[in-house]
């Protein structure tokens, strides 16, 4: 994105996301302040000074798709398909399939569960996932600047 007030919005809803992380963690105190906090009182401050600092300009971007970005696309959407059959079978279902019982989930918790499962028996997908998230590059033409 290039507005940097969009980019901002955008992080206001990443941070609400971190605080539903929370509370699916058990830790609504952490959620509270995460979303008072950063939500709240921080964004709030650097969405006023980019509004007071930015430029009136109206930018229109218009996305190209090309088959490099199509192909992204597909492999994104499989991937995605995979990881959501992964998780659907996995054992992380309170016991009722696969080789963890409830007992062992709470013994060990769920968290480091997840952590096992996805350094041992789902490695693969999980590097997949990884090296293509960070993998992107932005392409530009000459005449594109990048702000960083």
């Amino acid at each position: 994105m290039r507005n940097p007030i969009h980019c901002a919005l955008k992080l206001v809803g990443t941070f609400f996301c971190l605080g539903g992380i929370y509370v699916m963690l058990n830790a609504e105190f952490v959620a509270v302040i995460q979303v008072l906090v950063y939500a709240g009182a921080i964004m709030v401050l650097f969405l006023f000074v980019l509004m007071l600092l930015s430029n009136n300009e109206p930018s229109q971007v218009a996305v190209k798709w090309d088959a490099a970005k199509m192909l992204a696309v597909i492999i994104t959407g499989g991937i995605f398909i995979q990881v959501a059959s992964i998780f659907s079978d996995s054992a992380l279902t309170l016991g009722e399939k696969g080789n963890y019982p409830l007992e062992k989930i709470e013994e060990i918790g769920s968290i480091t569960l997840i952590g096992q499962l996805l350094f041992t028996e789902y490695v693969l997908p999980f590097e997949i996932i990884s090296h293509t998230s960070l993998g992107r590059g932005d392409r530009c033409s000459s005449d594109c600047q990048t702000t960083f």
